[in-house]
């Protein structure tokens, strides 16, 4: 009889898969399965060489103080992009085929914005449809954190939403004795609406910054569309009566915060679940006051959108202290392995994984071993997870391990130098632990390969929903990470020490690849090419010490966010990159054109069809440069 069931809902999540097949951008990751996929062939491998500046929208006059990492990806549903801009962010709707600003809306937040830990115009909005009664809406998470629900077509707030159009999210968080709301919590990303409920994640204070044990928890919530009301929280934080309360060691649940989700969700209408990739719970580094696996801290949750109750859950990392978070939406994908339809769910991880499970039981796609890890520590009062999870397919599509082998050798006084920048310093395979720095006793600290930025990071990746193909952005970079006493006022065991980057007379300790761009068929749990993401930097290329030497091409240590359409993928530099946005074969990575910008890449690129016309639009930005939004189409 549970054959039977989950192949009916199996047959009814498939005939859902959510499209772009209209042409149209409806939420950030383009779909609600954050596919980043378009069918749309309008632009192809023939022509795509031909792409020129359709219009440019400036952001650079919005809030007091210029950005320069826009990061915002927009929707565009019946002709209208809404997007966001400026550190205030600013909410805008622009005429999709000319680039005319259609209105603006600002909410002025004072301290409570200027304070807030992501002060920045944040990764987008999102849409509702609306119903019989209610008209399209815009939904947009403040830098103060506040839910603003605003009319898709004049701008204005939606009156019967919650007050005058704005849920206050500090009103149902929990908030411990000692720890001040204001500047503590808030969001970058858009919420995600499923079957008229809008969800809710949060961002908290970086993990560096952590000055005591306590913090807010980052309870996801559910929201009636219509009205704003409350209708359930989960608590990533399990209360002492909740599954998983057992994994905080010593009543740590009871103060113990963050494990929220600050990036963005997936979901499946169709099965009613909402799937959160969440964070390290407080701090990112040092867990002494946390023992225990801490469920649901760096973990994939999939909860019924009608209750918020938990469906099944996955824990990815294990009492997380490396900042292993989930950094990116899973992405909802049907496959066939070994001849059998399989509703999918992948996450991708900055340690370079991808995770494959069945999007409605929660079983493994592909076997996943618990592996022992190092857990040999000078950290006092700090338990490591004896084992980690690892999946047996598809393999890593980083490398994972820092070693002597892996160090620049370019010419033998380069490798010599880098042998002597890792003296003292531990190093060796993923998960090793992070040391106290104390180099007056011969301690540096750990390297950590990747390090906490990915790997992997926001920018996720994209599938092809008809062959089952994923690509991945990925950069390859080693820092020294190390934990430090406690100064004034901090009540946490241990603090982070500035992260020590890794370079030899200005080059990377490591050898390239810096970035590449990767292939994975989820359907065998295989990586069919890599690629490097770009041409070798100049810096690099032309360094005194590699004169008349061929090194290849390099890449660069960036990741970028990918679009893939019909038969293309498209990714630039990402910011400090050069000014370009790359054309891919799909099937082959070859680089098919290099299409010229204005300024890096530093958004996700989104397609859309108006009046019969393909358009590519991207955010760029960067030092120097204004951010903006770029639009293209063939002439």
């Amino acid at each position: 009889m549970i054959y039977f069931l989950i192949c009916a809902m199996f047959s009814m999540a498939v005939m859902a898969q959510p499209s772009t097949a209209d042409g149209e951008w409806v939420a950030y990751g383009a779909d609600l399965a954050s596919t980043r996929y378009s069918p749309l062939d309008q632009i192809n491998a023939d022509n795509v060489a031909g792409l020129k500046v359709a219009w440019r929208w400036s952001a650079e006059n919005f809030g007091p103080f210029q950005e320069n990492n826009y990061r915002t990806t927009p929707l565009m549903v019946d002709g209208v992009i809404y997007a966001t801009a400026g550190v205030r962010r600013t909410v805008v709707a622009i005429d999709a085929k000319n680039g005319e600003t259609l209105w603006v809306y600002r909410l002025d937040e004072g301290r409570r914005g200027s304070r807030s830990p992501r002060f920045n115009s944040g990764r987008g909005v999102a849409y509702w449809p609306g119903n019989e009664t209610d008209a399209p809406r815009i939904y947009v998470i403040t830098p103060g954190y506040q839910l603003m629900a605003l009319d898709a077509k004049s701008g204005v707030p939606v009156p019967g939403f919650a007050g005058d159009g704005m849920v206050d999210l500090l009103d149902s968080v929990r908030i411990y004795d000692n720890v001040d709301p204001i500047g503590m919590i808030g969001s970058s990303s858009p919420p995600v609406i499923v079957n008229d409920v809008v969800i809710v994640g949060s961002a908290h204070v970086t993990g560096r910054l952590h000055r005591q044990p306590e913090n807010i928890p980052g309870d996801i919530r559910g929201f009636n569309a219509t009205t704003g009301e409350l209708l359930w929280t989960f608590h990533v934080v399990p209360k002492d009566d909740e599954y998983g309360a057992e994994t905080w060691e010593e009543n740590s649940n009871h103060y113990s915060g963050n494990a929220g989700v600050w990036t963005t969700f997936s979901a499946d209408p169709e099965l009613g679940i909402v799937y959160l990739p969440t964070e390290a719970s407080t701090h990112d580094w040092y867990g002494g006051h946390r023992l225990g696996d801490n469920l649901f801290s760096s973990s994939l949750v999939a909860l019924d959108v009608r209750t918020g109750l938990r469906r099944w859950h996955f824990q990815i990392v294990h009492h997380d202290v490396w900042d292993f978070d989930i950094p990116t939406a899973p992405i909802l994908v049907d496959i066939n392995v070994n001849g059998e339809a399989v509703p999918a769910v992948a996450q991708i991880t900055k340690q370079g994984w991808v995770f494959l499970f069945n999007r409605i039981t929660g079983e493994p796609v592909f076997p996943i071993e618990e592996q022992p890890v190092p857990t040999d520590t000078n950290v006092p009062g700090e338990i490591l997870s004896a084992t980690q999870p690892v999946p047996a397919r598809p393999p890593a599509f980083t490398r994972q391990e820092f070693n002597e082998s892996e160090l620049i050798n370019f010419t033998p006084e380069l490798n010599r130098k880098a042998r002597e920048l890792i003296s003292g310093v531990r190093y060796g395979p993923i998960y090793t632990p992070i040391e106290i720095s104390d180099p007056d006793h011969g301690y540096r600290g750990t390297v950590m390969f990747p390090r906490s930025t990915g790997g992997a990071n926001w920018e996720g990746g994209a599938v092809d929903p008809e062959s089952g193909v994923l690509y991945v952005s990925t950069q390859h970079s080693a820092v020294i990470e190390g934990l430090l006493p406690p100064t004034e006022n901090m009540t946490v065991d241990y603090r982070n020490m500035p992260a020590e980057e890794m370079f030899i007379e200005g080059l990377p300790v490591i050898k390239p690849p810096y970035g590449e761009i990767t292939a994975i068929d989820l359907n065998a749990g295989e990586i069919l090419w890599q690629v490097p993401n770009a041409d070798t930097p100049d810096e690099i290329k032309n360094h005194p010490a590699l004169a008349g030497k061929d090194i290849g091409r390099t890449g660069r240590p960036m990741r970028v966010g990918l679009l893939a359409t019909k038969s293309l993928l498209f990714g630039g530099e990402g910011l400090g990159g050069r000014p370009v946005l790359y054309a891919y074969d799909k099937a082959t990575g070859e680089r098919l054109t290099e299409i010229e910008l204005p300024a890096p890449q530093t958004g996700v690129p989104m397609t859309y069809m108006v009046d019969g016309r393909q358009y590519i639009v991207i955010a760029v930005a960067g030092v120097g440069a204004r951010p903006e939004l770029i639009s293209l189409r063939l002439p």
